[in-house]
């Protein structure tokens, strides 16, 4: 799908709470809610044991959460889009309660090293990067269309949440008792979302068509899908833009708790509180301020203000004017992420939407992995404080960065499935392997509106790629110049009918019936289906059929 006109459009006013009345979507928020405590009690645990060992060792649990995202975003979302979400999301939490177990028998043994912890904060982020396309690819079944935006920033004021309770109560435990205990309690907390996953019966849809294709054909086919999707690359565009500035905050905020500020784990939790009561009360005025300043300037003033955060952080080293200056920060992270993550969703139709979503994970849990050992190697460099106003510098770029790239707004952009081509009438049945298939389209158009359909043919053409043409032209007739020939090359059979009848959306079809709509009156499309002659069908032919 595309938006052809950057626009700021306001949103329309959603209660803060409302996907809260659903009651699948209730059930896993609480249960996620208890599970990201545990997340940022063993963050805590993990970074705590580090801070003596080096800038750059504590920046790198930041980089063993988040690279997972990087290596295994893509097959994630090809998982998720071929099997069922549920049962993945399972796996996932079984396969994490197990790798904390062990991080939990490790630490009360006491051999825990750096090495080994920072190899089972991988694994940790394994299983996260394994559950991240579909636990965000499940949330259109959760609510309504519309309450997407509020739902992603209720995800965002849940991770908060959790953050301004679990790393002060990571704090206290890892200095009252030893990380053996956080990391335990992480362990456990996966369960509940388990729990509520068993329990949960995930209504039946129609098979989805990656599930007819190999690996590496789902993996072109998503990648395929967002390059052609204009919209969906400028939200990974402003993601990209502002998670690297972002990443100074979360690497270095343990060296800003421990070096400029004097404070112990319990300081450092106390901190990341902070940041979380910022994001739960930012919940509440997004509404308010999407209303008013339009999604790209939630995008603008949440880029400045973090900027202002990390100026700030730079050169005062007073306790309690730092915790008052991360509420702010707070706000301005759920802003952003909860904008371009509504963004994202509203803007992929089903079939591929797992994947487009772990290209999204990958663009921005890569960028912190990316940024956070950089952060911590220019800190070893240049010191702690020049690295925050650095920070200041890349966040101020990012805001300045939407007067050339804004967001698109979603005017004309429906995802909603549309089967509106008709099964082609062929004189034998091709396998669904068979082809490549080159699909024409003839079509017939007054001299005077001739530059009009070219413009038309445009989003048509991106519509074909997106869907699964491998190749796509449009060619005018020498002698009859009213005559336009539309070829394009799709993989297989089994692609082309998914096509007709899985991949086509609402604003594919307004985009067809817009250059259809300039066709001389009383003509059609004349549509022809042609298969590779050097392969030829495997499956009968006409007369074998008939027998």
């Amino acid at each position: 799908m595309s938006a052809t006109t950057p626009t700021g459009s306001p949103a329309p006013t959603v209660s803060a709470w409302a996907p809260l009345a659903q009651p699948v979507f209730r059930a896993l928020w609480i249960a996620q809610f208890v599970s990201n405590i545990g997340t940022w009690m063993q963050t805590v645990g993990a970074q705590w044991l580090l801070v003596g060992h080096g800038a750059t060792l504590v920046t790198l649990v930041q980089t063993a959460s988040s690279l997972p995202i990087v290596l295994l975003a893509l097959p994630s979302g090809v998982l998720a889009d071929r099997f069922d979400r549920r049962g993945l999301l399972l796996v996932a939490q079984f396969a994490m309660f197990a790798v904390s177990v062990v991080l939990t028998v490790l630490a009360f043994a006491d051999a825990l090293s750096p090495a080994p912890l920072l190899a089972l904060t991988f694994l940790l982020g394994c299983g996260t990067a394994l559950m991240g396309p579909s636990w965000q690819a499940i949330q259109p079944e959760l609510v309504d269309r519309e309450q997407l935006g509020q739902a992603s920033a209720l995800g965002a004021v849940n991770m908060n949440l959790a953050r301004a309770v679990g790393p002060a109560l990571g704090g206290v435990v890892v200095a009252a008792a030893g990380a053996g205990w956080v990391f335990g309690f992480n362990a456990v907390s996966f369960l509940g979302i388990a729990a509520v996953l068993l329990v949960w019966r995930r209504p039946k849809t129609t098979v989805p068509t990656a599930e007819r294709e190999r690996l590496l054909t789902a993996l072109y086919a998503g990648r395929r899908y967002v390059w052609n999707a204009p919209g969906v690359r400028r939200v990974l565009l402003r993601t990209a833009l502002f998670i690297p500035g972002a990443a100074a905050l979360w690497s270095l905020l343990p060296l800003i708790a421990a070096d400029s500020l004097g404070m112990g784990s319990g300081g450092y939790g106390l901190l990341l509180g902070a940041v979380g009561v910022g994001a739960v009360a930012g919940a509440f005025a997004l509404p308010w301020l999407r209303q008013r300043l339009g999604i790209n300037g939630v995008l603008a003033a949440g880029a400045v203000m973090f900027a202002l955060v990390l100026a700030v952080l730079a050169t005062v080293h007073v306790t309690w004017l730092a915790i008052l200056v991360l509420l702010p920060a707070g706000l301005a992270w759920i802003g952003v992420l909860s904008t371009l993550n509504a963004a994202i969703q509203t803007r992929l139709p089903g079939w591929v939407r797992a994947r487009g979503l772990a290209v999204y994970l990958l663009v921005f849990q890569g960028g912190q992995a990316l940024a956070a050992p950089l952060w911590g190697a220019l800190v070893q460099w240049v010191g702690l404080t020049a690295a925050l106003l650095t920070g200041t510098v890349v966040m101020l770029l990012s805001a300045l960065t939407l007067l050339r790239w804004k967001l698109y707004g979603m005017e004309g952009i429906d995802p909603t499935l549309s089967d509106h081509w008709p099964t082609p009438p062929l004189v034998f049945v091709p396998g669904p392997l068979d082809g490549p298939v080159l699909v024409s389209v003839v079509y017939r158009v007054s001299p005077d509106d001739c530059s009009a359909f070219l413009d038309a043919m445009d989003d048509v053409a991106r519509s074909r790629r997106r869907t699964g043409a491998l190749t796509w032209g449009l060619f005018q007739d020498g002698n009859e110049p009213g005559r336009f020939i539309e070829n394009y090359l799709v993989g297989s059979w089994g692609e082309h009918l998914a096509q007709h009848h899985s991949r086509l959306t609402a604003t594919d079809r307004r985009f067809e019936d817009r250059a259809r709509a300039l066709l001389l009156p009383g003509t059609t499309p004349e549509v022809t289906h042609a298969f590779d002659a050097s392969v030829g069908p495997t499956v009968p032919r006409p007369e074998s059929a008939a027998s």
